[in-house]
């Protein structure tokens, strides 16, 4: 069957196993010879999968997004670069309008008779039974070109690549069984995969092969044969095969070798294409670049440039332009202006020409080739979420264009958003609050509504793309980071109108002016910080751990805190110092050395007085005046005056959430961070005996918070007159609240699931995971032993969830979005890492050593080996 798939076949990466193993597989440059990859991508793996699509743009990327939920998600993933992606049935309406790039997913047990309503291929997902398959595939591979894609679990290696191969499927085959050497039980050789499905009209059965460069200029025709693509892909080299001297090593004589890119076939399958990089002379024996003659036009201009750059000429003028920066910049911006000037056809041509040399001269000039230009080409095409648009600043008022007010500009509105602020709303044209009518949540029956559905319901309320979010934050950190207090003041300013702060930082000791606050509000901070300090005092290690493992093996744990911590305040118009106690007061007790706080400060450039007092209790050397990701970027690589740390923690919004991720993969920033975080949520489970009141309270307490926050009420066996009665509450005390608004747009996105028993209730919360759960049941007490899945537990109707947010003792710094499935709140252990020892005697080498040596063998470390024997030898050479 023709397809228009560069291979017969697909290799499968596993992305679990992280960002390295997803670009290595075979060897990296190896995997990156076929062009096309395959991927299995959850919300799990989905950060490394667009990692891996940012860095390889060149790759082909088909990926299966049937465990991705989110159609947001999805298309976050086309527009990263995927060739294609695998989706459930159900999800293909939602994006037919991404055309062929959207493949449905059937398995065998799916009914099969609708398949011809999907032109752009399929994937197959086998049983172990490949039979069953077989008059499926017949329908769908007779006279078609869509490709159809096939894979199987527990089928031998060799039967399903036969299997597929002789249905005209594409095999989708893990990149471990793939083998540049000759096939086994356990792998299959590329290179004869690659030949079984060409096709030869020669009794040698050797392949036409079409050499091109990156930017797809013929250099020459070849044939090639299993052995040389085998050799090639080996090397890394051009390999091919003599009709008269068998293999030929380009360049092996002449030193004008070829570096492998990647190897296709053409959609018949009776030639090859070689995209290599050719080195020295050219290809052909003649003294030309190219079998056909000399390279032309741009290819051309990129070849002269490249030698002038390497050795140019005396007086050569685009030597001088690659010395002369700003010479370059003139000529650049002057030969745009008079390209745009240009009339006729004959002007714009010329024009247009003029411009190419330069920004070439540029991109040479920075070490880019044109390949990596057309490879950017090639990237933009495939995104589908598209840019305003708008010419920016000094350009679109140079030509009198006003941008449309009405529509605003995104990334104003971004910029706006990346302030961290509470989360009221900041415009009349603001949804939340301007609905008329009840605020009620939306209701479901789980035994009537499908697991499909169930999990639909469940979904978090969608947040901003990450390519979105990092393309802000990423020019902030780069700011901060190399602009240091210049910049950091700079954006305090921008965000938060403190133009009268001077400096960034404000440090210990606090003036008393900074901390006068009313008695009760001392008092009530006071009693939080007693409560908070207890209990994490409770969670210290009373001495090191020692264990002896076996006669004279001593190991042994130790704990130590963590020197330097930065702790992110959330601020703006609101009041957080109960965060402020929560991130202090552990770190505190913990022992750290260095205590930076950071938190953006009001208008008048002063900090509120309650977290300054906090700061003071908890011994923080300085408060960091920014918020957002230049306050985390402030802190994981200092600034003259803020003082770098080694782990940030803290809730944020996206934008900290995004910056706090970056510093923390950066190596040159050394810092960790405590979680990654969402908006806030609760999880309410009620019974008959709840007081609809104190439900209600509960839910709102976390709806107020932003609209972007979700609630979520599972009502056990509840009647239809006791479930009236909580959305009467909620309704009533909500109209009473002074952020109501922000209420009504949290409730648009929150639900109450009706369930018939507390076993299924809890199913359904461990699976959500949420940062609150509230249990107001009959005996809460004995359904603790059901939890295992939430960021903290409030049990019982005497427990609301706010005695968890200031004062109770528990810390309120909890994972959300489902992270609770991965980490734990801030505690403790958050603050100090753990430190192992070895204590050995002689005896206990002489007792552990002998499996040390073995595994060491098989290991085929000799000099760890060695380390034990030598010291062996001695203790016999010592007792002699």
């Amino acid at each position: 069957m023709e397809t228009t798939l560069s291979l017969p076949f697909l290799p499968y990466v596993d992305l679990g196993k992280g960002a390295t193993e997803a670009e290595s597989g075979l060897t990296r440059s190896q995997l990156s010879f076929l062009g096309c990859v395959y991927f299995n991508a959850t919300h799990e793996t989905i950060e490394t999968l667009l990692q891996f699509l940012q860095r390889h743009v060149s790759v082909e990327a088909y990926v299966n997004v049937t465990g991705i939920d989110s159609i947001e998600d999805i298309i976050t993933v086309l527009d990263a670069g995927s060739r294609k992606v695998f989706v459930g049935i159900s999800q293909v309406e939602q994006l037919r309008s991404y055309g062929d790039r959207v493949v449905p997913v059937f398995s065998q047990k799916n009914d099969t008779t609708s398949t011809a309503t999907f032109p752009n291929g399929i994937l197959i997902e086998a049983g172990q039974d490949l039979s069953v398959c077989k008059p499926i595939l017949a329908k769908l591979t007779a006279g078609k070109t869509s490709p159809v894609f096939l894979t199987s679990s527990n089928v031998g290696l060799g039967d399903f690549v036969d299997f597929a191969l002789e249905s005209s499927a594409v095999p989708i085959i893990p990149a471990t069984s793939l083998s540049v050497e000759k096939g086994s039980n356990e792998t299959i050789s590329m290179s004869a995969l690659i030949g079984r499905s060409w096709t030869s009209d020669r009794t040698d059965k050797l392949v036409p092969t079409v050499v091109t460069d990156e930017s797809g200029i013929a250099l020459g025709l070849v044939y090639s044969s299993q052995e040389s693509i085998a050799e090639s892909l080996k090397t890394g080299t051009g390999v091919y095969q003599s009709r008269k001297r068998g293999l030929w090593y380009k360049g092996a004589t002449s030193g004008d070798v070829q570096e492998l890119v990647r190897i296709s076939l053409d959609c018949d399958q009776d030639c090859l294409k070689f995209v290599v990089r050719q080195k020295g002379r050219g290809f052909c024996h003649l003294p030309q670049s190219t079998c056909f003659g000399e390279l032309r036009g741009i290819s051309k201009l990129e070849k002269t440039l490249v030698s002038r750059k390497e050795s140019a000429p005396e007086g050569s003028y685009t030597a001088r332009l690659f010395s002369d920066e700003k010479l370059l910049r003139a000529k650049i911006m002057e030969e745009a202006e008079e390209l745009c000037d240009a009339k006729t056809k004959t002007e714009v041509a010329f024009e247009a020409a003029d411009l190419i040399y330069f920004a070439l001269t540029k991109a040479v000039g920075a070490g880019v080739s044109l390949s990596d230009i057309e490879r950017s080409l090639d990237s933009k095409s495939n995104k589908v979420k598209r840019r305003q648009g708008d010419a920016k600043g000094k350009w679109a008022a140079k030509e009198g264009i006003t941008n449309d007010a009405a529509n605003g500009s995104k990334y104003e509105d971004v910029k706006e958003t990346a302030k961290e602020a509470a989360s009221i709303p900041k415009a009349a044209n603001d949804k939340a609050g301007l609905k008329n009518g009840r605020i009620t949540m939306k209701r479901y029956n789980a035994a009537t509504t499908s697991e499909e559905d169930l999990k639909a319901v469940l979904q978090r309320p969608s947040q901003r793309s990450t390519e979105m979010i990092m393309g802000i934050v990423n020019p902030i950190i780069k700011d901060v980071r190399e602009g240091g207090d210049k910049a950091l003041l700079s954006y305090t300013h921008k965000f938060e109108k403190a133009t009268s702060l001077t400096s960034p930082v404000l440090k210990a000791p606090y003036p008393q002016e900074l901390m006068n606050l009313p008695a009760e509000t001392i008092k009530a901070i006071d009693i939080s910080f007693e409560n908070i300090r207890k209990f994490h005092t409770a969670q210290n290690e009373e001495k090191p751990l020692h264990v002896e493992t076996m006669p004279g093996v001593v190991c042994s744990r130790f704990s130590r805190p963590i020197e330097r911590v930065g702790l992110y305040v959330p601020g703006g118009t609101a009041v957080l110092p109960s965060t402020a106690l929560m991130l202090g007061v552990p770190a505190m007790v913990a022992g750290c050395k260095t205590i930076v706080l950071a938190s953006p400060p009001r208008a008048d450039g002063n900090i509120t007085p309650e977290i300054v007092y906090v700061a003071h209790k908890v011994g923080a050397e300085s408060i960091v005046l920014a918020g957002g990701a230049q306050a985390v970027a402030a802190m994981a690589y200092g600034t003259e005056s803020v003082s770098k740390v080694d782990k940030i923690l803290g809730p944020g919004n996206q934008f900290v959430t995004a910056a706090k991720m970056y510093v923390s993969n950066d190596t040159n920033a050394g810092v960790s961070i405590d979680m990654p975080a969402g908006p806030s949520e609760v999880l309410v489970i009620a019974d008959k005996e709840a007081n609809p009141a104190f439900v209600a309270s509960d839910l709102l307490s976390q709806a107020e918070h932003g609209v972007d926050s979700q609630v979520i009420l599972i009502a056990i066996d509840l009647s239809e007159k006791e479930l009236a009665a909580i959305e009467d509450e909620l309704h009533n005390q909500a109209m009473s609240l002074p952020r109501v608004d922000i209420v009504r747009g949290a409730i648009e996105h929150s639900v109450t699931l009706v369930v018939k028993d507390v076993k299924e209730a809890m199913r359904l919360s461990n699976g959500y995971a949420p940062e609150h759960l509230i249990l107001q049941l009959k005996d809460a007490a004995s359904v603790v032993d059901l939890v295992e899945n939430a960021g903290s537990v409030f049990i019982g109707e005497w427990t609301p969830e706010s005695v968890g947010d200031y004062s109770a003792g528990v810390n309120h710094s909890l994972p959300t979005y489902g992270y609770a499935k991965q980490y734990s709140g801030v505690n403790l252990g958050s603050y100090v890492k753990h430190i192992t020892s070895s204590q050995l005697t002689a005896q206990g080498l002489r007792n552990v050593g002998g499996a040390v040596m073995q595994l060491a063998k098989v290991e085929e470390l000799e000099a760890h080996r060695r380390a034990v024997e030598i010291r062996w030898k001695h203790m016999d050479d010592s007792n002699s």
